[in-house]
């Protein structure tokens, strides 16, 4: 009798022993198991050619595989006359049916121009840039030129194909900690592995100017926080550097409070 039970108890924690070890072995799978995130992608529809002062409708397809994303965060759309970047201005979109988010822009003259859209959803971020000619056009001779004494400004919005957003922070305020980020791209690729600071003057005082350096925590999204000691109004300057040769830069305004 003892020999039986002897038996059966062998026989019973041989097969516990292999039902934990095909637990342990699906739990290591599973766990190797690489989660592959499906990347969100944009149609921007914008006409090729449109009338100064008449209405101009674009569009903005968002999805992620086959899902249409009608959760985005933000998709805005960003326009300037060709060689004047610095004088862009922006428009908010509505989403009218699920994923598709429209906007309506008018412009005051001919001319060539560029409209980007900058979409961020389910934390990505992307932005495809499309041109529309405004009547005949530009002038020949008239895109690009500039006063004697800007020539230098107008350098740093001279790379082909390179964006850059700034995600403005909001309610910034004395003493308290502002998360700074700025997403890049090249040829509507995310720029990777830059060089990007931040140059921070508050009030006006450029000898008291302070430098901060981002860290880029996904593929061409840059990140850092920036505290300020001072109410008023902070100039933050956006330094984008690589081993390419590219240096472009772009300047923000922030209101900080106490």
């Amino acid at each position: 009798m003892k020999k039986r039970h002897l038996a059966i108890s062998t026989a019973l924690i041989a097969v516990l022993a292999t039902g934990c070890g095909q637990n342990d072995t699906d739990v290591n799978a599973s766990e190797d198991e690489e989660v592959v995130v499906e990347p969100i992608t944009v149609e921007l529809t914008v006409p090729e050619t449109g009338e100064a002062g008449q209405a101009i409708q674009l569009a903005a397809a968002v999805t992620q595989g086959d899902e249409k994303v009608k959760d985005a965060s933000e998709v805005e759309y960003e326009i300037w006359e060709d060689g004047k970047k610095e004088d862009s201005w922006k428009i908010k979109s509505n989403q009218k049916t699920d994923g598709l988010y429209e906007a309506e822009a008018k412009f005051e003259h001919d001319g060539l121009y560029h409209v980007q859209v900058h979409v961020t959803a389910r934390d990505m971020h992307t932005m495809p840039m499309k041109e529309i000619t405004i009547g005949t056009g530009a002038v020949e001779g008239e895109a690009g030129t500039e006063a004697e004494g800007e020539e230098s400004h107008e350098h740093h919005h001279g790379t082909e194909g390179f964006s850059m957003h700034f995600m403005e922070p909001e309610a910034v305020k004395v003493n308290e900690s502002a998360m700074m980020s700025v997403h890049l791209q090249q040829d509507e690729k995310p720029l990777e592995k830059a060089r990007v600071r931040l140059e921070v003057v508050i009030n006006d005082k450029t000898d008291e100017a302070q430098w901060v350096k981002l860290t880029e925590e996904k593929a061409g999204e840059y990140a850092g926080d920036v505290t300020f000691e001072t109410a008023g109004t902070a100039s933050v300057t956006v330094h984008v550097e690589n081993e390419e040769g590219l240096h472009e830069h772009e300047t923000h305004e922030i209101t900080i409070s106490k």
